[in-house]
C-alpha cells in the first residue's frame, strides 16, 4: 500500500510539473527572446533558450521610444476599465432577472442571448461601421466602449444567470421577511455571496476586449489611439520584417499582469464558471 501511494504521489507529480512546464513556456521564451540580440536570435545554428551573445536592452527600447507602446496601454486600460462597468451595469441586472425567469421560456431566453456571442466579429463590423460612422465616433476609443459591451454583454448575462440560479432564493425571501424590498436584498445579499461571478465577468470582459483586433484596427486609426492589440502588430511588423525582440517583450508585459491576476482569483474564477452547473 506504502509503495503504491509513493507510485501515485510520483504520478501526480510528474503530470503537474509537466503541465506547470506547458503552462510557463510561453513566457520563459518570451523572457528569453526579449534580451536577444538580432543576430543571435535569427542564427539557426544558436540554441534558441541560450544567450550566444550578450543580452540587450535594445528591444526594450525600440518598444518604449520608437513606439507608443505607453499610449497604447493606457487606451487598453480606458477601454478595458470602460467595458467592463458598462458589462456588469447591463448584464448584471439582466442575469439575475433571467435566473429568476423560470420555465421553457427561460432556457429559450437564456440559449437566445448566449447565442448573440457566438456571432463572428467579421460579420458585425461592416453594419457596425455604418453605426460608428453615423453617431460621428470614427477614429474613437469611444466606438470600441460602444462596440465590445455587444460580445461581452450576453456571455456575462449567461453565466451570471446560471451563477444567480445556484443561490437559494430563501435567502432573498428571508431578507425580505425581515422588512428588505427586493432590490435591496439583491444588492446586500445576492450581490456579496455573488462575488465568484462578478469576478469572473469582470476578467473576461476585460481580457476579451485586450485581445481583440478586427474592431479595433477597423475602427481606430490614429496611432496614438490604437490598443495593444493592433498597436503592437502594426508598428513592430514592417512588411516582411518582425522585430521578434520587442514583439515578446511587449507580449510579456502585457500578459504578465493578466496571468498574476489569474493566479490570485483562480479559485473564485473556476467558481464563477462552474457554479450554474451543480444546481439550477
Amino acid at each position: 500500500m506504502r509503495g503504491q501511494k509513493a507510485a501515485g504521489r510520483v504520478v501526480n507529480f510528474g503530470v503537474l510539473a509537466a503541465f506547470c512546464a506547458f503552462a510557463a513556456f510561453p513566457f520563459a521564451w518570451m523572457l528569453v527572446t526579449m534580451f536577444k540580440q538580432t543576430n543571435d536570435l535569427l542564427n539557426p545554428e544558436h540554441n534558441p533558450f541560450l544567450y550566444h551573445a550578450p543580452p540587450t536592452l535594445d528591444n526594450l527600447r525600440v518598444l518604449f521610444f520608437d513606439t507608443l507602446f505607453g499610449r497604447w496601454v493606457l487606451n487598453t486600460l480606458f477601454v478595458g476599465t470602460a467595458v467592463v462597468v458598462i458589462t456588469l451595469i447591463l448584464a448584471v441586472p439582466a442575469g439575475y432577472a433571467l435566473s429568476r425567469f423560470g420555465g421553457a421560456a427561460g432556457e429559450r431566453l437564456a440559449i437566445a442571448i448566449f447565442l448573440t456571442y457566438l456571432v463572428p466579429p467579421t460579420i458585425l463590423f461592416i453594419p457596425f461601421s455604418r453605426l460608428i460612422a453615423t453617431l460621428g465616433l470614427q477614429d474613437s476609443l469611444w466606438s470600441l466602449v460602444i462596440v465590445y459591451p455587444s460580445f461581452t454583454v450576453p456571455f456575462c448575462t449567461w453565466l451570471l444567470a446560471g451563477f444567480f440560479k445556484a443561490i437559494p432564493k430563501e435567502l432573498e425571501e428571508a431578507a425580505m421577511i425581515d422588512g428588505l424590498s427586493r432590490f435591496q436584498a439583491f444588492a446586500r445579499v445576492v450581490l456579496p455571496i455573488s462575488a465568484a461571478g462578478l469576478l469572473t465577468a469582470i476578467i473576461f470582459s476585460f481580457t476579451l476586449t485586450m485581445q481583440e483586433f478586427v474592431y479595433g484596427l477597423t475602427f481606430i486609426t490614429s496611432s496614438n489611439r490604437l490598443t495593444l492589440s493592433v498597436g503592437v502588430p502594426t508598428f513592430l511588423v514592417r512588411g516582411d520584417v518582425y522585430f521578434w525582440g520587442s514583439l515578446m517583450a511587449a507580449c510579456f508585459i502585457a500578459s504578465v499582469p493578466i496571468a498574476i491576476l489569474y493566479n490570485l482569483f483562480v479559485d473564485r474564477f473556476i467558481a464563477g464558471f462552474t457554479a450554474g452547473a451543480v444546481k439550477g
